[in-house]
């Protein structure tokens, strides 16, 4: 029986796994959202309008825009959070991918950190290069290593 035709498959199972997907899937939410966004602001602003237009028989001049003041406000909470909330899908989907990529480094990292262990508990063996065969101290102690006295000069080769 195909996952597709599953009644207790759950819809976005499918795009929950894959982080491509996820990401296309918030994306046309967020696009969704912006359009509603779009017509929110559109409200807002006739709203205001019409609501500081509104005047009663003896209002001063300000007690229009104090009674709409409330209602404004909601709109531009209303607003402030869908705004959030777009970048939050936005903030999702990066840190969807994020995991993704967390994930296989763990698994790499872990690879190499076992390997790394190993080595240490087993050294590979080093083998010991033969030394080159030893000459006469003249040899050691020419250059910046040679004569320490004025007497020894005599001694000294040139270059």
């Amino acid at each position: 029986m195909s996952s597709e035709n599953d009644p207790n498959h759950p819809p976005l199972r499918d795009v929950a796994q894959n982080p491509e997907a996820t990401a296309r899937y918030l994306a046309d939410v967020q696009r969704v959202l912006l359009d509603i966004g779009n017509s929110l602001e559109t409200l807002a602003l006739e709203t205001r309008v019409h609501l500081r237009k509104t005047h009663v028989e003896g209002d001063r001049w300000y007690h229009a825009r104090l009674r709409a003041m409330p209602v404004e406000k909601a709109l531009g909470q209303v607003l402030k959070n869908l705004n959030n909330l777009t970048d939050g899908l936005e903030k999702s989907a990066y840190k969807r991918r994020a995991h993704d990529e967390t994930v296989v480094n763990t698994a790499k990292g872990r690879k190499e950190k076992e390997l790394e262990r190993k080595q240490k508990k087993n050294p590979p063996s080093l083998q010991v290069a033969p030394s080159p065969p030893q000459h006469d101290a003249r040899d050691q102690n020419s250059g910046y290593g040679g004569p320490t006295s004025i007497y020894d000069l005599g001694r000294r080769e040139s270059a």
